[in-house]
C-alpha cells in the first residue's frame, strides 16, 4: 500500500445551488482574471501571469494580500471541461470547484473544496485555524459567484 493511501482525509467543502448553467459558472472559475471578482477571502488582488483560460497543467500567478502583499504561483492539477477544476501552489493544498447541472441545465450545484490532505505540513494549517477560516471564505465565495451569474437567486446547501 502506498503512503498516499494512508493519508488522513483533510478536506473542507461547501455547496450552493446557483440558478445559472454550469457552463457560465465554469467559464468564470476557469478565467484567472476574474478570480478577484468572486473571491470570498478578500486576499486575491489580481492575476499577474498565465493564460486567459485555465486548462490541465496551466500555470498562473496571482497577486495576493493577507496582511502583507505577496505573489503566489499555481498549477491546475484537475480539469474536466464544464465540471471540475482544481489548482495548487507550493504548499500543495488544493482548491477545487465541482459543478453538477440541475433542473435540465437551468441551475448548478457548485461544490468548493479546500483539500489539505497533501499539504507540506497539515498540522500547521490546522493549528492556525486555516480550515475553518477557509470554510467561511468558501461560503462567501459561492455567494459572490451566485451574485455574479444569477443575481443571488441560489440556495445554500450544507457543506461536508
Amino acid at each position: 500500500m502506498s503512503a498516499r493511501a494512508n493519508l488522513p482525509v483533510r478536506k473542507e467543502s461547501v455547496e450552493r445551488v446557483i440558478a445559472a448553467p454550469s457552463e457560465v459558472i465554469f467559464d468564470l472559475v476557469a478565467d484567472p482574471r476574474r478570480h478577484r471578482d468572486f473571491d470570498g477571502s478578500g486576499t486575491v488582488r489580481s492575476m499577474v501571469s498565465g493564460p486567459d483560460r485555465l486548462s490541465l497543467g496551466a500555470r498562473f500567478g496571482m497577486s495576493m494580500r493577507m496582511g502583507v502583499p505577496y505573489r503566489i504561483s499555481n498549477v491546475v492539477v484537475e480539469f474536466e471541461e464544464g465540471r471540475k477544476i482544481a489548482w495548487r501552489h507550493f504548499g500543495r493544498h488544493v482548491w477545487r470547484y465541482e459543478l453538477e447541472s440541475r433542473d435540465g441545465g437551468k441551475s448548478t450545484l457548485v461544490r468548493e473544496t479546500f483539500d489539505w490532505s497533501h499539504a507540506l505540513f497539515p498540522p500547521a494549517l490546522e493549528l492556525m485555524g486555516v480550515p475553518a477560516k477557509n470554510r467561511a471564505a468558501m461560503e462567501a465565495t459561492l455567494e459572490r459567484l451566485d451574485n455574479l451569474v444569477a443575481g443571488g437567486n441560489g440556495s445554500d446547501v450544507r457543506g461536508t
